[in-house]
């Protein structure tokens, strides 16, 4: 019984793990000013940049459609699939996973496994990528999925932003009275919580202090583990920091 790992581009995936682990990655929408694009298919990383940088309206997203997640699941059931790992991203940030567990209900054309990544970016891809290795290596999904739950309680998220003002636009920010704010060009330092949602851990001057902070919080987690830590950096556009 073949299995299959599907996921969004908010995990960003390279082309070559999305290759070498035959994932089927579906685009999110994103929304510049009046102009819809497919992230990462038709909207490359440097025109995004350059829409923040100067443009005063703030970019919007667009979560994926059942009508694209149909699609994708029954191109996979028509390639022999028999099983689909669909891994998201947090519901704690998008009702996407809702919309997701009511669709696979109805759905009876291959069982899926609805997974919430309760994070974004790097953590939605190591599961992606976990998924994909395990399946190489012969696993079935009810071997994959406590793996994949093991690492998502097991992992810890920190990150900055330059200022809050688009996540408590979008309400992505869920503790926003746990931070003054930008008025002393404060650096709010964030993480998701268990339920997956954003919420503030500090605050720091500059993004170079918030690095050192998040290197402060994992030298703990580094000593007294008894496994290897994988870690990984994102650096938003900003690799000089």
């Amino acid at each position: 019984m073949p299995t299959a790992v599907v996921t969004d581009t908010a995990a960003y995936l390279t082309p070559e793990q999305i290759d070498k682990y035959h994932i089927t990655v579906l685009p999110i929408t994103v929304i510049l000013g009046d102009q819809q694009y497919k992230e990462t298919e038709e909207l490359d990383l440097a025109t995004f940049y350059d829409y923040l940088k100067n443009e005063k309206e703030l970019p919007t997203t667009s979560q994926v459609s059942m009508g694209q997640i149909q699609e994708a699941y029954d191109k996979l059931v028509a390639q022999g699939y028999d099983n689909i790992i669909s891994i998201h991203l947090s519901n704690g940030i998008t009702s996407f996973m809702d919309n997701l567990r009511m669709f696979c209900k109805e759905y009876d054309k291959a069982k899926i496994y609805p997974f919430d990544s309760l994070v974004a970016s790097a953590g939605e891809a190591d599961l992606a990528l976990l998924a994909g290795s395990m399946i190489q290596a012969g696993k079935t999904p009810d071997e994959i999925i406590p793996k994949m739950e093991e690492m998502r309680s097991s992992r810890d998220v920190y990150f900055a932003v330059d200022d809050l003002k688009h996540l408590m636009r979008t309400g992505r920010l869920s503790n926003r009275s746990a931070v003054i704010g930008n008025l002393l060009n404060i650096k709010p330092m964030l993480t998701f919580d268990e339920e997956g949602k954003i919420i503030a851990i500090g605050k720091e001057r500059t993004m170079k202090r918030c690095l050192k902070a998040v290197i402060s919080k994992m030298e703990p987690a580094i000593k007294q583990s008894k496994y290897p830590i994988h870690a990984t950096v994102i650096d938003a556009n900003n690799q000089s920091t």
